[in-house]
């Protein structure tokens, strides 16, 4: 089996895949020891038509692949998406419209986050074979055998796609799939900009000194892991950027008394870089500091409505054969129970109508909670 190497064919390739409903697509690469993941395969299929194209051939241009991820008339089909849909912003487009086997399972009743082999086993009766799983795409050449294990990926993915889609049709579901579809194509789930690394942490104070030195370190090592091709981790850690928060060390001397930096760190080109971020921020921390709406405190809901949240979810779940993840989170739960206006999905939509609407009634004790054997039941409270 031989992939797609020169332009030529490439372009013969998409031309055939242009007038396709829908292109199922999956992606190879490596990133355990870089920012930037890697990509080595590309894995597209179409109802007829199928091949894996080699992205690290030399000479190969991209464009027409990347145009009919941007075709608005055919659907881009992936089982869990994300990772692929960042990959190919890194390329210059986002692949819309978009359709996730693996959120449509989750909306289809099979269960929470179901692994694409489970779903190929339980939807098309077929065991993947999964004896190439871990191959080093990047390198070259590539067997016959993992070249085969890695196109089947689509062709499983493109016979997966309409028997889902029916499905959820039938189920009157598929907008609720298209509602996830359309928030995971937002650019602002894939934003690079160091300045705006902090959201991906949780910061543990909300002072505007604290803030501020937050902000700065997490984008001192956004800048510093892109710049050097290098996993955030091994910059500094997580837990480093909220002690450096917390003391906001100045100088050489007070970053290298951090005890989640190495020894002697706070001297090296890393400290000085980040020390004289830090500088900057504190010319002004009010000015710097992201500023955060905070809602009633989580910690201030009470526990026990919290607890009671959580089984109601589970019961709603159960009886919609819905995955409980896509309706509500703990962290939705937690600011329901201390508002009934929580800025949450899960009052909102097909989401309120299954499960939010009954959240606020459980509050206001409109309904109870029975166990009717091993499941729990919803009824109206007595009066």
């Amino acid at each position: 089996m031989t992939p797609i190497t020169d332009n030529a064919a490439l372009v013969r390739f998409c031309a055939q895949l242009s007038s396709a409903p829908f292109i199922a697509v999956d992606t190879e690469f490596m990133r355990e020891t870089t920012y930037w993941p890697k990509l080595c395969l590309i894995q597209a299929a179409g109802p007829d038509l199928a091949a894996n194209i080699d992205p690290l051939a030399e000479g190969l241009d991209l464009a027409p692949f990347l145009a009919l991820m941007a075709d608005p008339n055919i659907i881009k089909v992936f089982h869990a998406a994300r990772q692929d849909v960042e990959i190919f912003n890194n390329l210059g487009v986002i692949p819309a419209p978009l359709f996730d086997t693996q959120i449509a399972a989750m909306a289809g009743g099979f269960g929470e986050q179901i692994a694409y082999d489970a779903l190929v086993r339980q939807l098309l009766k077929i065991d993947v074979d999964k004896s190439s799983r871990f191959t080093d795409w990047a390198r070259r050449p590539l067997s016959d055998a993992q070249l085969v294990y890695a196109l089947g990926d689509v062709t499983h993915l493109a016979a997966l796609y309409p028997k889902l889609r029916e499905r959820l049709e039938r189920e009157g579901r598929l907008a609720w799939v298209n509602e996830e579809m359309t928030a995971l194509c937002d650019p602002a789930n894939y934003d690079m900009d160091p300045e705006n690394a902090w959201k991906r942490l949780k910061p543990r104070k909300f002072n505007a000194r604290y803030l501020a030195a937050f902000r700065a370190t997490a984008a001192w090592r956004e800048r510093t892991a892109q710049t050097r091709d290098q996993p955030r981790g091994r910059i500094i850690k997580d837990d480093a950027i909220d002690e450096i928060a917390t003391q906001v060390p100045l100088d050489a001397e007070a970053l290298g008394r951090m005890r989640s930096v190495p020894k002697g760190w706070g001297s090296s080109r890393f400290g000085v870089e980040l020390v004289e971020a830090l500088r900057e921020a504190m010319k002004d921390p009010e000015g710097y500091a992201p500023k955060i709406e905070r809602g009633p405190q989580a910690a201030q809901a009470a526990g026990a409505v919290v607890e009671l949240l959580k089984v109601l979810l589970k019961a709603r779940a159960e009886d919609a054969g819905v995955a409980s993840k896509l309706i509500a989170t703990v962290a939705d739960l937690e600011k329901i129970a201390s508002d009934d206006a929580a800025p949450v999905a899960a009052l909102r939509g097909w989401r309120r109508e299954l499960f939010g609407a009954d959240a606020l009634r459980l509050k206001r004790g409109e309904l109870a909670l029975t166990l009717d054997g091993d499941r729990v039941r919803v009824k109206e409270a007595a009066a």
